[in-house]
C-alpha cells in the first residue's frame, strides 16, 4: 500500500500538476492539504475518473484536507477533537481497507506565525489536542499513519539555513518540543528512518530563488504507529515535482507498507 501526503496549495490551481503526479506516482492513498475549496466545490470527478474514492473536509478560500484512495474507505471522521469552537478544516481520518486495514490521518497543522501571539498559541493548543487524539488512536493497536504538512522543522538539519528560522513559529523551541512529545508516544518518523542525511527538504518558497538555490525546509512528515512501522517497506520524497509547471511550494512525501 503506497500512501502519500501532498500540500497542493490550491487544488483547482494545481489540478493539472496533481493529476499528472497521481498518474506517474500511482499512490493507493493520497492525503491532500490546503485544498482551499469547500466540499461542494472540490473537483472530485477528475479523481473519481482516475479510480479514486474521494473524501474531503473543506473550507472556503484556505485550509482544507482531503483523502483520495483507490481502496475502500470506512469510518470517515472530520475535524480534530477537543475544541468545539474550532472551525478550521485541518484534520480528516479514515480506515483504508487493504490486505491489512490501516487508519490514515491527513492533517494540516497551523503555521503559528507571528510568534509569539494568538496564532502561535492556537498552534500549540492544536498540537496538544493532536497528541491527545493520537494517544487514543494508539490504544486501538491498528496500523496508523499520520501524514501531512506539520509546519514544524524538527531539527537544524531539516533546513538549509536554520539560522534564518530561529524566531519563526515553524522552528521555535516550543513547536519542536510539541512535535517531539507526539513522536515520543511511540511513533516512527518514516523519512528520517530511511534517509538521515542533510539536504532532504519538502518545501521551497516561491520567492528569492529558493528552489534554484535548494534553500528548502522539511515540514511534511509521515509518522507511523509501531504496527505501521513494522509494515514499512520504503519511504521517499518526490522532489522533481517542484520543477514542474505551476508547482505547489511543497512536494509529495510517500511510504510503502506491506498492507
Amino acid at each position: 500500500m503506497k500512501i502519500a501526503t501532498f500540500n497542493i496549495n490550491g487544488v483547482k490551481a494545481r489540478i493539472e500538476a496533481l493529476t499528472a503526479w497521481l498518474e506517474a506516482a500511482r499512490p493507493d492513498v493520497a492525503l491532500l492539504q490546503e485544498i482551499k475549496s469547500v466540499d461542494e466545490g472540490f473537483p472530485r470527478e477528475a479523481f473519481e475518473d482516475m479510480g479514486y474514492f474521494v473524501e474531503t473536509h473543506g473550507q472556503k478560500g484556505f485550509n482544507g484536507v482531503a483523502i483520495l484512495s483507490r481502496l475502500p474507505l470506512e469510518d470517515i471522521e472530520r475535524g480534530l477533537p477537543g475544541d468545539d469552537e474550532d472551525v478550521q478544516a485541518r484534520w480528516i481520518e479514515a480506515t483504508v481497507v487493504g490486505k491489512t486495514a490501516v487508519r490514515v490521518v491527513g492533517l494540516y497543522l497551523p503555521n503559528g506565525n507571528p510568534a509569539p501571539g494568538p496564532k502561535f498559541d492556537y498552534k500549540l493548543a492544536w498540537m496538544a489536542r493532536m497528541k491527545a487524539r493520537v494517544a487514543e488512536m494508539l490504544v486501538e493497536e491498528m496500523p496508523l499513519v499520520l501524514g501531512g504538512d506539520y509546519n514544524v522543522i524538527p531539527q537544524p538539519v531539516d533546513a538549509a539555513k536554520p539560522e534564518a528560522w530561529v524566531e519563526d513559529a515553524l522552528f521555535r523551541p516550543e513547536s519542536r518540543a510539541a512535535f517531539r512529545s507526539i513522536l515520543n508516544l511511540g511513533l516512527t518518523e518514516a523519512i528520517r528512518t530511511r534517509d538521515p542525511r542533510p539536504g532532504v527538504y519538502t518545501f521551497w518558497d516561491y520567492q528569492g530563488g529558493a528552489w534554484q538555490k535548494n534553500n528548502g525546509i522539511r515540514i511534511d512528515h509521515m509518522l507511523l504507529s509501531p504496527q505501521a512501522a513494522d509494515l514499512l517497506r520504503d519511504a521517499g520524497i518526490d522532489k522533481a515535482v517542484r520543477d514542474g509547471d505551476k508547482p505547489s511550494d511543497h512536494v509529495p512525501v510517500w511510504i510503502e507498507l506491506d498492507a
